[in-house]
């Protein structure tokens, strides 16, 4: 019983009734309560204790633990050595601040696997996709990963090409989750070996179903019709009008497949975008074009006057031909971007336009979407925005004028083509 004794002089009240106790009292004298079997009430400390004292102290040396501190491994009333406090013990020396927490790692554990060691996880399917955060999950088809959830960037949000004397730039913007634009670069030999240079740029009308498709598609399609009618001797403005209707034919296909009745919507239209595009050969300058994708014409000698090549098929356009007001006027008002052209099913008829012109210095002839148009419209302000040497740097040139829509808010997705005239005759070939 001497290792109950210190547990009971430190009780002053019967834990039953709370009835006063006096030391020595063994059962409670107002309701039989046997105190032997009670262990002692600890002293009321906080769990966190400051100033210097710990919440927990060992017993005098040689004096008993109270039941139920009592070190592992030590029963009531056997007498132990106090332990030095282990490393890491949750009670600080220095300010007696305990922590009952245990203590923490150097590093948490990642959402996803480390990617230090991601070497040493299976290496996925060939052609498979890898995710770009955790290096070792499968992409699934919708762009997430399968392994930490984590939604890839997207193919198109930034895009770059350069095929021979020709350089394309295309970006999704600032504002804008997708890009929906799409553009086609590439270089043919005419059959008396002469070069061919074309670009294709268009614009998904965002208001439609699956824009992204079908700038896509069209971009794809006016290209492959243009550059195989080039090379077998087409004249470059009857191949730009056939490359529009082929164009035209790729986006209407699109509201037949499933996929379009799957994410179709009562307030949307069928798949629709606006097309331009451009023939340079070594003397001929050859455009295209439905919607308000435009083509400008910036002379490398910059004493020389630039040129908008393109009218757009837009509202704003019509109160322009129609005198109802002046251009600042129209491409002021909000219904401004309204286009009266497009290529897509819902179209109310096809009209491509097409002109050729023969330029007589050198210069580029820039391609582009409104995205960037919208921050250079007049034909001074894009030659301003163009860099003096484009005509030879052409990728940098597109680059330059991706950066100066993104700098003037990128409210929209930007795509621009750079085609130097006249084409040159080096690295002439099929694209």
């Amino acid at each position: 019983m001497m290792s109950q004794m210190p547990q009971q002089a430190a009780l002053t009240n019967c834990p039953s009734c709370e009835e006063p106790l006096e030391s020595g009292d063994r059962f409670c004298g107002a309701c039989g309560y046997d105190l032997s079997a009670v262990p002692a009430r600890p002293d009321d400390q906080p769990t966190l204790a400051v100033n210097g004292s710990a919440p927990v102290s060992p017993p005098a040396e040689g004096g008993p633990w109270p039941v139920g501190q009592e070190p592992a491994g030590t029963a009531s009333g056997e007498h132990a050595p106090v332990p030095p406090p282990p490393s890491g013990s949750p009670v600080s020396p220095a300010s007696g601040v305990r922590f009952d927490r245990p203590s923490e790692p150097d590093e948490y554990p990642l959402q996803a696997p480390d990617p230090r060691v991601a070497a040493e996880a299976p290496a996925p399917a060939e052609g498979a996709k890898v995710c770009v955060a955790c290096r070792a999950g499968h992409v699934d088809h919708d762009g997430y990963c399968e392994n930490c959830g984590h939604a890839q960037p997207r193919e198109r949000d930034h895009m770059e090409q350069e095929c021979g004397p020709i350089a394309a730039v295309s970006d999704r913007g600032l504002r804008h989750h997708r890009n929906e634009d799409a553009f086609a670069v590439g270089t043919a030999a005419l059959p008396d070996g002469s070069p061919a240079s074309v670009a294709i740029v268009c614009d998904g009308v965002s208001s439609a179903t699956r824009p992204d498709d079908a700038s896509l598609a069209a971009s794809r399609a006016a290209s492959e019709s243009l550059l195989a009618a080039l090379e077998r001797g087409a004249h470059p403005q009857q191949a730009m009008h056939d490359a529009i209707v082929a164009a035209s034919q790729a986006v209407n296909a699109l509201a037949a497949e499933p996929q379009t009745a799957r994410e179709h919507a009562p307030h949307q239209n069928a798949p629709a975008c606006t097309i331009v595009g451009a023939v340079v050969t070594s003397g001929l300058l050859t455009v295209g074009w439905v919607g308000d994708s435009r083509a400008y014409w910036v002379p490398v000698d910059r004493s020389s006057l630039p040129a908008r090549l393109t009218e757009d098929d837009s509202w704003a356009a019509q109160m322009v031909a129609a005198g109802l007001m002046n251009e600042a006027e129209a491409y002021a008002d909000e219904r401004a971007h309204a286009i009266t052209g497009w290529l897509g099913a819902d179209a109310y008829e096809l009209e491509p336009h097409t002109a050729s012109f023969k330029p007589d210095r050198p210069g580029v002839v820039v391609v582009c979407t409104d995205g960037l148009w919208n921050y250079a419209e007049g034909a001074q302000e894009m030659a301003e925005a163009v860099p003096l040497d484009a005509a030879v740097r052409p990728l940098h040139g597109a680059q330059v004028l991706v950066g100066h829509a993104l700098d003037g808010g990128g409210h929209d997705n930007v795509t621009v083509a750079l085609v130097p005239f006249p084409a040159p005759s080096q690295g002439a070939g099929s694209a």
